[in-house]
């Protein structure tokens, strides 16, 4: 029974430091792309013809598109801004790469596992899931203008061990009893 209770309290300390991985996705994708992104629109008309190589319609215009997706997109989740919703368009232009370029040359498990795309792509679908972590402007904001309830997502000004869960609105105890 002790260690069992010694074992909970690890997890919940573990489970209360989310935010610092949650954090360091954030800057690290969202640094990678915001550099990736800049150089493609810097180079738009060689990145274009890639596109056009790569079969992909209306190059330019995709081009364009992707870039400024990376550019404004990594920026956004370096600062926790919108997170969740700037993950959709991510994922989108990471399975678009996978798809329509990387896939041309997997020929094995270990060819696609070596590629970077399905990783940021994953990472991205990590960041929908989880949130951008109380150290953001998401977070922030949801705080000040009462949007939402706090997610337990490790910050430090949620729920403390031993106090009394409160359900979110619209959930009473019989409601919780009959989902669990």
């Amino acid at each position: 029974m002790q260690i069992r209770k010694q074992i909970e309290r690890i997890l919940v300390l573990i489970d209360r430091q989310q935010w610092v991985a949650q954090l360091l996705v954030r800057l690290f994708v969202g640094y990678f792309f915001m550099e990736t992104g800049w150089g493609k629109l810097h180079n738009l008309d060689g990145f274009a013809q890639r596109f056009a190589g790569w079969g992909i319609p209306y190059p330019h215009f995709n081009a364009a598109l992707s870039a400024y997706t990376e550019l404004i997109g990594g920026l956004l989740t370096v600062c926790g801004i919108g997170t969740r919703l700037v993950s959709i368009p991510m994922i989108i232009n990471m399975l678009v790469a996978i798809l329509k370029v990387n896939l041309r040359s997997v020929t094995s498990l270990d060819d696609f596992a070596e590629l970077d795309e399905p990783l940021y792509a994953l990472a991205y679908l990590w960041l929908l899931l989880s949130g951008p972590g109380w150290v953001s402007i998401d977070y922030l904001v949801s705080r000040v203008f009462g949007l939402r309830e706090a997610r337990r997502s490790g910050s430090p000004v949620e729920q403390k061990e031993g106090t009394r869960f409160v359900p979110p609105s619209g959930l009473t105890k019989e409601r919780v009893s009959k989902v669990v």
